[in-house]
């Protein structure tokens, strides 16, 4: 998110915020700068194949020795004491994460072009960084509801027993929709993102991936390779958007080995700045003068 070059502080509010988001995509669609993208590209492939070829052997193993008799040590579907398990589980279901990313991204837009000089440029940083998380969800998320329909793997006891190989492929219906985990796929490229942007916030990310995962397997919604299949989708699917932005000198940064780190960010001090600048104009006359 950037603010539009050479727009004069007289334009009016809607000019200035179809400039915003015009000047936005063009930076986000924009052919790749980086001089060391090739280097990036090939780092993250390394890993992003490394990392599949090792999940891959844990997903075939987790089908033919631990699903079926994992979720045969689970709670019937339905049971009425787990409500909290189904509360703390949405926090990982994409359409809730995914609306309350772009909430947030539609609030920064709109507030961005009410503001100029520095509270602009923080508030670009952030929204930046917003749109990040935001793609770097709903690209892996979109991908793996395309290889739900095509899988078509039955949900845990879907036909009255535990067949981890119950399959109805191209089925697009919500009982053959059990592989990959969609809440795994986006608790994991969030979790991914994040800790891309924060470092420091990994492990707590970490945990609550682990969280999420769990309480699909408790909820009888998938099996235990449901749930590492998604982590997988959401976390390569978060490193391929992470090279576009790294590619394209937004947000992040590469090193000379191909290694992608994010920029410095606004501060939580830069970000009140920001809201005292945007909320100034409403303030009554003699709390300006404070």
């Amino acid at each position: 998110m950037t603010a539009p070059a050479g727009l004069e502080a007289t334009s009016s509010y809607p000019v200035r915020l179809l400039a915003t988001l015009g000047q936005t995509w063009r930076r986000l669609t924009r052919t790749p700068s980086h001089s060391r993208r090739a280097e990036a590209a090939r780092r993250s492939s390394r890993h992003a194949l490394a990392i599949t070829a090792v999940i891959a052997m844990v997903i075939v193993a987790l089908m033919f020795m631990l699903d079926a008799s994992v979720i045969q040590l689970m709670p019937p579907r339905g049971t009425k004491s787990l409500w909290p398990v189904r509360i703390i589980s949405d926090f990982g279901k994409s359409e809730y994460v995914l609306w309350t990313l772009l909430a947030t991204l539609a609030i920064t837009a709109l507030t961005l072009p009410r503001l100029y000089g520095r509270p602009r440029a923080i508030l670009i940083g952030w929204g930046d960084r917003l749109l990040f998380l935001f793609i770097a969800v709903a690209v892996p998320v979109l991908v793996g509801d395309v290889i739900k329909g095509v899988v078509g793997r039955g949900r845990p006891f879907v036909g009255g027993h535990a067949n981890p190989f119950n399959y109805s492929h191209f089925a697009w219906t919500e009982a053959y929709a059990s592989f990959p985990s969609g809440h795994a796929m986006t608790s994991a490229a969030l979790a991914f993102a994040v800790a891309s942007l924060w470092p420091r916030l990994r492990w707590w990310m970490t945990g609550y991936v682990i969280v999420i995962l769990a309480t699909r397997l408790v909820l009888l919604a998938h099996h235990p390779s449901d749930v590492v299949a998604g982590a997988l989708v959401g976390v390569v699917g978060a490193m391929a958007v992470r090279h576009w932005f790294a590619a394209r000198r937004l947000v992040f940064t590469i090193a000379a080995d191909g290694t992608v780190s994010a920029l410095p960010g606004p501060s939580a001090a830069d970000l009140k700045k920001v809201a005292r600048a945007a909320f100034a104009p409403y303030e009554a006359p003699s709390a300006r003068r404070l």
